[in-house]
């Protein structure tokens, strides 16, 4: 059997009666086990969820340096500008690594940090 595109799709059901449209919905639901009118209606919560998941941007807070801290100032000095002093204040006390940046940024931030054993928070 060839496969059918949306475009294809489309036309065939509106060339169908509401009668042959429900056995088709019957028929997906026995197949599939979803109701097709179901995920439909699901589709508008769930993009009003990912849209309150949280903020777009966030700060990068270094809470711990765990056992490797001559990594992690490296890391820290690498990702601000910072010189050694600095650096190392912020790896000794923890604090604000990095503000406003995009999620995407701040996860691999993190999975730096994690990677060197210190522990990060995105606030």
């Amino acid at each position: 059997m060839a496969k059918l595109n949306k475009e294809d799709f489309i036309s065939a059901l509106k060339e169908m009666s509401i009668l042959e449209i429900k056995e088709l919905v019957d028929a997906m639901k026995e197949e599939f086990g979803v109701d097709p009118s179901a995920v439909a209606v699901a589709a508008g919560p769930a993009v009003a969820a990912a849209a309150e998941e949280g903020p777009s941007k966030v700060n990068v807070v270094l809470t711990a340096a765990g056992p490797n801290k001559i990594a992690v100032i490296k890391i820290v000095r690498d990702i601000t500008g910072l010189g050694l002093k600095e650096a190392k204040d912020i790896a000794d006390n923890g604090g604000n690594v990095k503000e406003g940046v995009d999620k995407a940024e701040a996860e691999q931030l993190k999975a730096q940090f994690e990677e060197a054993g210190a522990t990060v928070e995105l606030k």
